[in-house]
């Protein structure tokens, strides 16, 4: 289902499989001014983000035909859907279906029952830093060892002329630690400059994040220091 709303406005694609849930939370973004689109099943979700290119998703994880985990990993394989934000809401608080989450790529982790406030607080908080160029590392575009490169303007890191597709936060969490290349960065740093004060995520969210930057861009160069935090070494 698609709203009348200006084509101007953030557009939010809501996917569950329970209607009451899809109009609860519809009707809390509508009276925020975001326009809405809706999805009752995973394949579903993947037809209209393709379509629309929606700029934020909330996502159910249990869904039939295909579940949220499934959907993200296909959304996040095509370039145009880089920048779209996804935000699992869940029943399943439990460290590994948040972790799978984050695996899959997504930027954020909300348990059901959903609070509308609190909804509403990490939506804005999430568009803002996606939406604002100071929300990200300022740093230009650099080379880096192991023969890759920053490239700010398109998020994404060059890898001998070849561009490897990093999910915004790991591409912030790379940028941070490159451009303190040698300091250790705490984990309470990394948490502030890269999900924000106002945030929610587990313990294990950075780790599964600088994971997925050691896989993708084949570097051993950000090294892990035990119960502090990571540091890049040149």
């Amino acid at each position: 289902m698609i709203d009348s709303m200006e084509s101007d406005k953030v557009r939010i694609l809501i996917v569950d499989d329970e209607p009451d849930i899809r109009e609860f939370v519809r009707y809390n973004l509508m009276k925020e001014g975001y326009r809405v689109l809706e999805a009752k099943n995973g394949r579903e979700a993947v037809q209209i983000s393709l379509k629309y290119k929606p700029d934020l998703i909330l996502l159910d994880i249990m869904m039939p035909e295909m579940d949220g985990i499934e959907v993200c990993s296909e959304i996040r394989e095509n370039p145009e859907m880089e920048s779209t934000l996804i935000v699992f809401l869940s029943a399943r608080g439990e460290d590994y279906s948040q972790i799978a989450g984050f695996q899959a790529g997504g930027d954020d982790y909300i348990t059901k029952p959903i609070r509308p406030k609190v909804l509403i607080s990490r939506i804005q908080s999430l568009l803002k830093r996606r939406l604002s160029p100071e929300s990200s590392p300022d740093i230009p575009s650099k080379e880096l060892p192991n023969d890759l490169v920053i490239d700010t303007e398109g998020y994404t890191v060059l890898k001998n002329g070849e561009a490897i597709s990093l999910t915004r936060k790991e591409f912030e969490l790379l940028a941070l630690l490159s451009e303190n290349s040698n300091r250790v960065i705490r984990r309470e740093e990394i948490f502030s400059k890269v999900w924000g004060n106002d945030s929610f995520v587990g313990e294990r969210t950075i780790d599964v994040h600088i994971r997925k930057i050691r896989e993708k861009t084949g570097t051993d160069r950000i090294k892990t220091i035990k119960g502090i935090g990571y540091k890049f070494e040149k």
